[in-house]
This record gives structure tokens, sequence and C-alpha cells, in this order.
């Protein structure tokens, strides 16, 4: 009561009033999608003010009735209310903390911290006035609007839209509104993903304070509160923020901390993202006796373009991302490399090899099934992923220029030239394999996997746009066009068969290691390369998970979908070559840094690498 004396008697008698602190916000990057779809935020907590004249009015009319039903009426505080609230508190035997205006939240927001005390109370108030001095209502309310906690690590009526109803807020029902207005009391106890029950007796009361206030009819409550409230359980950009996560880093080195909010126009295909996000669960949740920790997946175009990435099962659990961080042993997917090299030597897919017990050195290479095949061809030997040719064939060609075949079509990570790396027991990532296959796609032509196309201020400036790259040659005809038939049969006749989509040209190759420690699919169409990975973090076993099991059918199920979005196109031959083209010379690392190497962010809380046994070829 002191606090209120002291506010009023200011208000009244003094012609001046503290000056008011610099409203500030820190700049926000905010990520989208190649239609402009919003992936999400990084940067400044808090959006830009609410724009009033694009909202319903029933939206700031949910928010006024419940908190703040004296807002155009009161000059920053309410000695209506805050006598009502005093009264409730007297009659309940303790204390209340409400009866804040709007604009004294705001005050609260803006300048101070949340301590209870009389000090605290009484800046508040001369703050509140001093605002209501300084601006209009509707700056006032569309501020507050923006600033406001929702949970779930929403800022603002914006943000909490897209998280809680995947809209924009100019597009809030009635309920909806009432919903998030309800949300403010307490955002843990009426957040409407976690608490639904709560949270939609809260929104009745608001409902309540709308018809009470004149803001909607009986009517309109009664039809409002009919209908059911369709909460997003997560938001629909959950997975995209591993993607972003790869991105800020690299936005940083491009432009650096911005002055003023920025857009980054990315790569990313939204309805691919949730396509791929909705298939990871599903096939995760089909195969939950498997112990199937982690999975990852990453799409990329025949320009090296991302247009989906999954570092995870779930990203709000574990944003460790899988997809660029973690570095796996590639299994047989590794193979197509070894076989590049063959052919590039001049191998031939129906070139007669015998599946026979072998021994390099001190290494004695076996195959997932007991026993051999006998005499085979190259083809055959690849489609049933046959782990003794694959190692005397690295042998022959020579390990490192195997290892110069993998760096010169994408691989980027350090390769070990022992024997087994014929079997894949080099370690890499999701993306650079994606990158990798994309050489194969596109006709044998090298491209550097990326996210960022162009990076604009919210007023239109580019301050940063990709240059146009020519994606370099460097596979050619017939090794390449050999290799693509050979990795045909994978699907149509081999290890591969349960990634089969029929009507479409699909090429790629299953992975297992040792003990099913990891498991991939890799493969494309015309243009088009999707790889998946699943294990678990700590490196433990699962349960006999094979590339060409729960991988393949979740490439299948992705690629159902986006073989609808992409062009339809069978898979290019590549350049004419007499010759193979000479592969890179090896080194024991990058000569350069790859861009993709280059921007990883090394987290410290990365799970351990795993063990490098030798792995074997898969079902």
């Amino acid at each position: 009561m002191i606090a209120l004396a002291v506010a009023a008697s200011l208000q009244l008698t003094a012609p001046e009033l503290p000056r008011l602190p610099e409203i500030r916000r820190d700049p926000q990057v905010t990520y989208v999608d190649r239609s402009g779809a919003v992936l999400g935020v990084r940067g400044g907590r808090y959006g830009p003010p609410v724009d009033l004249a694009k909202l319903p009015a029933h939206v700031p009319a949910a928010f006024i009735a419940i908190e703040d039903r004296r807002f155009y009426e009161h000059t920053g505080f309410d000695p209506v209310g805050i006598g009502r609230a005093i009264v409730a508190g007297v009659s309940e035997g303790r204390a209340t903390q409400g009866a804040s205006t709007i604009t004294q939240q705001l005050a609260r927001n803006l300048f101070l911290t949340s301590d209870r005390t009389v000090e605290r109370k009484a800046r508040e108030l001369l703050y509140a006035i001093q605002l209501e001095r300084t601006y209009s209502k509707r700056q006032i309310l569309a501020l507050y609007l923006s600033r406001v906690y929702f949970g779930a690590g929403a800022y603002g009526l914006e943000a909490a839209s897209q998280r809680y109803f995947n809209k924009p807020a100019a597009r809030l029902t009635i309920q909806e509104a009432a919903t998030l207005a309800g949300v403010l009391k307490s955002p843990t106890a009426y957040n409407p993903a976690e608490q639904p029950a709560r949270a939609a007796q809260r929104a009745a009361l608001v409902l309540n304070a709308m018809v009470e206030t004149g803001a909607i009819s009986p009517a309109e409550r009664a039809k409002a509160a009919a209908k059911p409230l369709k909460v997003a359980p997560s938001a629909s950009t959950a997975s995209a923020q591993y993607f972003i996560d790869w991105l800020d880093g690299q936005r940083r080195q491009l432009v650096g901390q911005p002055k003023q909010d920025v857009v980054v126009e990315t790569t990313l295909d939204l309805g691919l993202e949730t396509v791929a996000a909705q298939a990871t669960r599903a096939v995760l949740t089909r195969h939950a006796g498997q112990q199937i920790g982690q999975a990852a997946l990453v799409a990329v175009d025949g320009q090296g373009r991302v247009r989906a990435m999954i570092g995870g099962a779930d990203y709000a659990k574990g944003p460790f991302n899988r997809a660029v961080t973690a570095k796996r042993q590639a299994g047989s997917a590794w193979k197509p490399f070894v076989y590049l090299a063959a052919l590039e030597a001049g191998r031939v897919p129906d070139m007669p090899v015998v599946d026979e017990p072998l021994t390099i050195g001190a290494w004695s290479p076996r195959n997932y099934s007991e026993g051999y095949l006998g005499p085979i061809t190259l083809q055959v030997a690849l489609a049933q992923s046959v782990n003794t040719v694959a190692a005397r064939l690295a042998d022959e060609v020579g390990r490192p220029n195997v290892a110069a075949t993998a760096r010169r079509v994408g691989i980027v990570s350090a390769i070990n030239t022992d024997p087994a790396m014929a079997l894949g027991t080099t370690l890499v990532s999701p993306l650079e394999m994606a990158q990798a296959y994309a050489t194969f796609s596109n006709g044998g032509h090298r491209v550097t996997a990326y996210g960022i196309e162009r990076i604009r201020t919210n007023g239109g400036a580019v301050i940063y746009q990709r240059r146009a790259v020519t994606p370099q040659p460097v596979v050619g005809n017939p090794a390449l066009s050999d290799l693509n038939l050979m990795l045909r049969t994978v699907i149509t006749s081999g290890t591969g068969g349960r990634a089969a989509i029929p009507g479409y040209d699909l090429a790629g190759k299953t992975g297992t290691t040792s003990d099913y420690k990891d498991a991939w699919f890799a493969g494309y169409t015309g243009g088009f390369a999707t790889v998946v990975w699943m294990g678990r973090d700590d490196g433990a076993p699962m349960g006999r998970v094979t590339g060409g099991g729960p991988p393949a059918e979740l490439w299948r199920d992705f690629m159902s979908v986006a073989l609808k979005r992409v062009p339809k196109q069978p898979i290019p031959q590549g350049p004419a070559a007499a010759a193979p083209l000479a592969p890179a010379p090896l080194a024991p690392d990058p000569p350069a840094p790859d861009p993709i190497e280059a921007l990883i962010a090394q987290p410290t809380d990365a799970p351990p690498e795993p063990t490098e046994d030798p792995p074997f070829g898969d079902r």
C-alpha cells in the first residue's frame, strides 16, 4: 500500500518521473526453409512488437479479459484492481500476488527482476506510469505480447502460436487465443501440450471473462468451447533444430554477429523434414524391441543442397547432432568406394570372382552368413555384400587407391588403410556419406553438401549470397554406369530389398558393423541421395539390427514421399571417359579442410566413438 500511495502521488503531482531505461531487444536470426516457412529463431529471445492490425480482434481481447480488463481505462496501474485483489487476499487468509496490470507486467519484463520486494514493486509502478505517458496503449500491448513467456521455450505470441498450434498468430481461433491467454498465469501448470486438462479449465475461465467484457457473445463462447482443441505435442519444426544448429556456426562465420534482425534462407524442405521426422519415429517405435537408441537421416540433392536432416530421435531429449557430428563405422555402405576403384582399374560387373576363405596378413574376413558362395560375379558379390570379395578387391587395387577414390567423391574424414578398411572400419558421418552418394546420383560430379543459400535483413538487403558453383566431374564412364548397375541390384535382388519402391530408378547399399553396433542404408535416385544410420550413443550392440532391416525401411518410408516432391529422373550415366579420371593423391589427412568438416562444432558432451571391430556383410 505504501508503494501504491507513492506511485499515485507521483502520478498526480510530479511533472517529471524517472527516465525510462532504454528498451533493448537483441537482434534475431530467423531461419526459413526453401519456400520461406519459418524453421526457428536464434539470437534474441524476443520477437519484434506484435502487429495488432494483423490479429483477429478476439486475440488481444483474450489477454486483456483475463490479465487486465481495465487496460484501456487505467494510466499504468489499476487502483480498483488492486483493491479487489486485497479484499480477495484478506478473505482467503493469504497475501495475493495478482493485480498487476499489463503495463506493470511489461515494465517488470523490460527493466526489472521478479524479486518480491517493496522497492521493486514501487519502481515497477513508476515505470508503468512512465510507459503510459510515453507510449500508446496499442504500442504497450504490442510490446507486451511479444515478450511474455508461454512455456516450452516460446517467448511472445507468435512463437507460442507456432509452438502449440503450428500456425501464425493471425490465424488463431477464439478457443486457441483463450488457451494461450490462460497459459500466462503459469506456463508450467497450464501448458496445453503437457497439461491439457488444466489448460482447458483455464481456457474456460478466459472465455467467461471474454463474455463478461463483451469481447465475445455467449453463443461464440459455446461454439468455441464445443470444438476439440488440437495441440501439437511438439513443434512441427522440432527436428529442424538439428539443421539450424549445424548452420548457426556457419552463419556466424559468414556474416558475424548481426546488428539487426536477419533472415537465413536455407535449402531445407520443411515438408520433407516433417516426413523424415515422422518416419523416423514410426520405424523406431515399430522396432522398439531391438534396442535402437538413435537414428539419423540426411537427404541431399544432386547439387549438394541438404533437403532434410534428422540428427536424432528427439531433439528435446538429445540435441547432439548425429547426422553431422557423430562419426561411426560405415560398414558395408563403404563398399561402393572399393568397387568403384576396382571398376576404374578395369574390372567389370560380370567378372568372375570366388567367395572363399581369405587371409590378408594376420586378418581373415568373414561373411555375415556362415559358409561361402564359391564362384560368383562382382555384381552378385556387391548385391549380397560378400566380405571376402571386397577385401580381396581392395588388396588388389590398393587400399590407398580406395581411400583416394572415397576422398574424391566426397568423404572428408581421415581414412585408415589397414586391410579391414575395405569393409568399412573408417569413421564417417551420415552427412559426408550423403555427400559422397550424391556423386553417384548426379552423373559423377563432386558436390559439397550445404544448407545456406542467402542471408538478408528483414528489409530485404542481401548480406550474403552463395555463389553458384559448377560441380566438377570426378567419376566417368564406364565405371560410373557399371557401379550404378551393380547398386541397383542391391535393391532388386540383394540385401536392400526392403528399400524397393516400384516405378523408380533406385540404387543403394546396406551396411552393418560388428556386433550390430551400426546399421546403414545409403541410396539414391537421379539427382537425390538419402543416407540413414541407426545405432546407440554408447556404442553398445543393437538387437540384431542390419542395414537391410530398419534403416532400409526408414529409407523407403521417407523416399516414398520424397520421390513425389523431387523431379522424377533416372540415374544419369555420367560423362563419357575413355579412361577413369585420375584419383586425387592420398594423404593421411585431407590436404585442405572440407567445408563440412571445418564447420562442424564438436560438442563437449559427444557420445563415445564405437570401437573399430572389423564389420561383416549384412542382410
